[in-house]
């Protein structure tokens, strides 16, 4: 079981180096990533976009491309058509954002020649590691899905129990948050929270435990749980693997307010698609990139086993 990401790199050190494709790569900061995650053996990369740009962004961060493919594509919809068609036709198995508008980045994605759409509805993981709490969190959605249904929700938890296996979590425990820890009909959260749980214990959700709903500090904090009535009977007592916020406002604002205010490393992929799908904003460090990458060669890992 992974408990940090040092731990989701030593897995990747039994595995065979992925590949990963790289659109419109002409980003300081996404080829700084790149050669972090080629010099600890996560991936190689094909990087896509202008050759001179990518030139000249390489000498910034002291990256030799001798040993990188390089694909010469100026304009930036073709270079992103170009690099998405390499994984969907099966030479590379990561596709990652370079210097492009996300919006144009998922019209890549969901291309219905080329691209990685599964006709499930994306969604999107990040992943924590934070001091104090001895195992990863996983967080969803906190940046995709604004108003996830009931069945959206079934959809997520899936989603999400696969990125938690492939980080070695065997059966994640997953919270579905609300402001309560009890039923209420005037609460609809609490309802589908509920509900969820139903699911999982009639088999319809699987590889997981599901108890909702519970707030956030008795899904995450042990010591809280002993002080309220009932909850060291649940299924989760401050033990939570995976967080499902009800809806992206929670979510967002519980990942930025986590960011800023601890020292954590984090890391975030897309889901939904045939292969790992890495969407980081261009304000993310190099580190949160390289986690990134990491969490997408795990998940790789196990779909070229067929365990996805």
């Amino acid at each position: 079981m992974s408990k940090n990401f040092d731990d989701i790199l030593a897995k990747l050190k039994t595995a065979d180096t992925k590949k990963m494709s790289v659109a419109v790569a002409q980003d300081t900061h996404v080829l700084e990533a790149v050669k972090v995650a080629k010099e600890r053996g996560i991936v190689d990369s094909i990087l896509v976009g202008d050759k001179e740009q990518i030139e000249e962004k390489a000498k910034e961060v002291g990256m030799d491309l001798a040993d990188y493919e390089i694909i010469d594509v100026k304009d930036t919809i073709e270079a992103a058509r170009t690099a998405v068609s390499l994984v969907h036709d099966g030479k590379a198995d990561i596709y990652m954002k370079g210097a492009l508008e996300s919006k144009d980045f998922l019209k890549s994605v969901l291309d219905k020649e080329v691209g990685l759409r599964t006709g499930r509805p994306l969604s999107h993981v990040c992943v924590f590691e934070i001091p104090g709490i001895d195992r990863l969190l996983f967080l969803t959605d906190v940046a995709f899905m604004p108003y996830p249904t009931l069945e959206d929700k079934k959809v997520i938890i899936e989603y999400t129990v696969e990125v938690a296996r492939a980080c070695g979590v065997e059966c994640p425990k997953v919270a579905p948050l609300a402001a309560v820890e009890v039923v209420n009909p005037k609460m609809p959260v609490t309802v589908e929270a509920a509900e969820l749980t139903r699911m999982c214990e009639e088999g319809e959700i699987k590889n997981c435990i599901v108890d909702g709903p519970l707030s956030m500090d008795l899904a995450i904090d042990p010591e809280a749980a002993k002080h309220k009535a009932g909850a060291l009977d649940r299924k989760i007592v401050g033990d939570a693997d995976i967080l499902l916020f009800p809806d992206i406002h929670a979510g967002n604002l519980t990942y930025k307010t986590i960011v800023r205010l601890a020292t954590v490393k984090n890391g975030n992929i897309l889901t939904g698609t045939k292969a790992p799908v890495i969407l980081t904003s261009r304000s993310d460090s190099v580190e949160v990139k390289v986690n990134s990458i990491a969490l997408a060669a795990v998940v790789a890992e196990d779909k070229k086993k067929g365990i996805l």
